[in-house]
Formats: C-alpha cells, sequence, structure tokens
C-alpha cells in the first residue's frame, strides 16, 4: 500500500467542521493507505502558546481523533516533537532550501505583514514540514488547496536533494480530489466554521456540551423565507444546516429538501440539534474513555519507535550523503 501521511496542528478547538471536511476523509482513506498520523506540536511553536494548554490539547486531540473512527490499527500515530530526528532532518534540508522559496510561501507573506516581530520558524516551518513528508517517503499528503504550495515545496526540496545528492526521498504528491463538505459559521455562513474563530456561537466544537450544541444550533443565522431548500448563494445559512444534517446522517440533500417540505425553520433546527447533539454525545463517550487510558500512551509509544527509527535511518543516510559523518 501506498503511504499516505497527515498532520494536525494543537491549535483552536477540534469542530465539527473539522470532523465533517477532514475526519471523515481520514476515516476513508485509512482502508487505502499505509497512513501515518501525527499531531504537529512543533509547528505550533511558530507563534507563542500557553505551556500547559499546548499539553492538554495534544493528548486531547489524539484522543478525539480515535473516538471519531481513526483506528489505530489502520494508522501509525504519534507525537511530532517526540521525534528529535525529524527536526534534525529539517535542518539538512533547509542546508538545500534557498531563500527565495521559503520567503514566497504564501503563508509567511500573509503572517509576517500581520506581525513585523515574527519568529524566524515562521520562515522556515514549511521546510519542517517537508521534512515530516519526506523522512518515512510519503507518496500522498491530503491537503486543501490553500496548502498545496507546501507539498510543491517539500517536492522541490526532495527533488534538489536527489539531483545533488543520489536518490533519497520520494517525490511526495498532494492529495486534494477527496474534499469533504465545507461547514459555515453558523452565526456568519459566509465564513467556514473555523476551530481559531473568535466568536464561539458559530462553532461547534466537538468538545462542547449537549446544551451547548443545541442552543448554537437553534440561535443560527437564517433567512426570513422559511423554506428548507438548498441554496448556498441566497440561503447560505440554511444550506449549511442542510449539509450538516446531510454529512451526519448521510442523505442526499435532495432527500432533506422533501422530507421537511413545508416544515418550518424552528422545527428543522430542533431536528438537526438532536441529531448534531446525539452524534456529539455518542464521541464524547468515547473520548472520555481513551483520553487517559493506558491504550492511548500505548498507541503513542508505538507510533513513537516506529517512526524514530524510519527518521533515524533516513537522518543518517542524508548525513551520510552530504559528508558529515565519522
Amino acid at each position: 500500500m501506498k503511504r499516505i501521511l497527515t498532520g494536525l496542528k494543537p491549535t483552536g478547538d477540534l469542530t465539527l467542521g473539522n470532523y465533517i471536511g477532514s475526519i471523515k476523509q481520514m476515516i476513508k482513506l485509512q482502508d487505502e493507505y499505509d497512513s501515518y498520523i501525527f499531531v504537529a506540536d512543533l509547528h505550533a511553536l511558530t507563534i507563542a502558546q500557553d505551556p500547559k494548554l499546548l499539553k492538554e490539547r495534544i493528548r486531547k486531540f489524539i484522543a478525539m481523533y480515535i473516538a471519531c473512527g481513526i483506528d489505530p490499527k489502520k494508522n501509525v500515530i504519534y507525537i511530532q516533537s517526540e521525534n528529535e530526528f525529524i527536526p534534525a532532518i529539517s535542518y539538512l534540508l533547509e542546508c538545500t532550501t534557498q531563500y527565495g522559496e521559503a520567503s514566497r510561501m504564501i503563508q509567511f507573506k500573509e503572517k509576517s505583514k500581520q506581525n513585523a516581530n515574527f519568529s524566524v520558524s515562521l520562515l522556515t516551518y514549511p521546510i519542517l514540514m517537508a521534512a515530516d513528508i519526506l523522512y518515512c517517503d510519503s507518496v500522498y499528503v491530503p491537503v486543501g488547496i490553500d496548502q498545496k504550495q507546501h507539498v510543491e515545496l517539500a517536492r522541490n526540496i526532495a527533488t534538489r536533494f536527489n539531483n545533488r545528492y543520489g536518490e533519497t526521498f520520494v517525490l511526495p504528491e498532494p492529495l486534494i480530489s477527496n474534499v469533504g463538505t465545507k461547514i459555515r459559521d453558523l452565526k456568519d455562513p459566509s465564513k467556514k466554521m473555523s476551530k481559531t474563530e473568535e466568536n464561539p456561537q458559530g462553532v461547534i466544537s466537538l468538545f462542547d456540551s449537549v446544551d451547548v450544541v443545541k442552543s448554537k444550533i437553534m440561535k443560527a443565522t437564517t433567512d426570513s423565507d422559511n423554506t428548507i431548500k438548498y441554496d448556498m448563494e441566497l440561503k447560505p445559512g440554511i444550506s449549511n444546516l442542510i449539509n450538516i444534517l446531510s454529512s451526519i446522517e448521510d442523505k442526499d440533500i435532495k432527500d432533506i429538501e422533501k422530507e421537511f417540505n413545508g416544515v418550518g425553520y424552528a422545527e428543522f433546527k430542533k431536528h438537526v440539534a438532536e441529531v448534531v447533539s446525539n452524534f456529539i454525545s455518542e464521541i464524547q463517550e468515547k473520548y472520555e474513555k481513551i483520553l487517559n487510558s493506558k491504550e492511548l500512551d500505548d498507541i503513542l509509544n508505538e507510533g513513537k519507535e516506529k517512526t524514530r527509527k524510519l527518521a533515524h535511518d533516513k537522518y543518517e543516510i542524508m548525513k551520510e550523503k552530504m559528508g558529515v559523518i565519522r
């Protein structure tokens, strides 16, 4: 099976949008590929983090992913910072990366404009991302269109290294064909539901209580038409709720329109609220059992040992080819 690699940055809160747009796709991909999933905690450090909160989120995010359906028997699951050879590989890759390549990255250009006192890691983290991808010979990296540039950079760096020092890396490809449904903010459906959004009323966190979930859905922005009709341009609020229901119940949008023909918004919201709250409640029940279990530590220890060996071996190969070995 070809290898696929997915990283998750432990910032903000995991949302229903993350589940529908990303995690559901990962659950499908784990049956089709040799799947590696890691927590990109070093990437989170490009901006200052609360150490205690970051530590909590690392474990919470992994436990929630498993609760959602990421199968530890079908995935190698690990924490990026527990593999010290990945940043070591990153430095060697930096030595074969041009400044112009790094400074042209879209996220660097945008974030460096927002804060003139940005850290050096903001410039170099795409190279660390390349190390994440290349050390284990990932063939595919699932990304949104806005992240495609990062995989292209990893491919360019790998090609240059291979040409200069001999065949060392598999050339990765972005996997952007299976993009999940984009769930919108409940209060402002012109924006996607983001785990870093400032207004929590527009975001359903996978950690929200049942009552909070129901309240947020009942207060979701809609229009005055009071007709359950899918139209993202003219009726984005109600269309967003239809998308949520369609994704969780795996129902066709047309079937939902027929089922709720003649039903008002209040009744429809109540139904969506019940479905979503029950769904999240089931996930949270599994999450609580996993969070502080020995099983979770066993999973992470197994992932750490397997990936450390891969990264160590790749690092030693790179060192020998570059001449930095006794």
